[in-house]
Formats: C-alpha cells, structure tokens, sequence
C-alpha cells in the first residue's frame, strides 16, 4: 500500500517517471525500509531545497504509520 501511493506520487514530479523504482524491504517486525531509486537529476528533485519535499513524503507516511502500526523508513538512491 504504501510503496504503491509513493511510487505513483513520485512519479508526477519527476522528469524521467519511467527510471522511478520503488522497493519496501521489511528490517524487523513492523518496521520497513522503502528505498526510491531514481535518475541523478530526479533524486534532487525529490529531495527538494533543504530536504523539503523528502521531508514532506516522510511526514504523510507518519500519518499512515497511526493507522497501520508500522514504521518506515524512506531513502532516495540516485541510479545511472
């Protein structure tokens, strides 16, 4: 659920949408780590001025963290 809304979401802001891969790996019980792999161009956008816009994804999934009971943790990895 949550991989599907950050994919289809980071797709729209891109540049390059089809390079955009997301992959949720569980660490532990109830804690996940989703990692967003993107063009070198892209992971700036996604990161935004100050970490903005990162800041901003991590925020909304705090909120689904209520719901849910789970942690995540969100990583943008810059691919060639």
């Amino acid at each position: 659920m949550v991989e599907n809304f950050i994919e289809a979401y980071v797709k729209k802001i891109v540049a390059e949408p089809d390079k955009i891969r997301v992959i949720k790996t569980e660490l532990d019980a109830n804690f996940y780590e989703i990692e967003i792999l993107s063009s070198l161009q892209d992971a700036g956008r996604l990161i935004g001025k100050d970490g903005k816009m990162i800041g901003a994804i991590k925020t909304f999934i705090s909120g689904i963290k209520a719901k849910d009971g789970n942690s995540y943790r969100i990583i943008v990895k810059p691919q060639d």
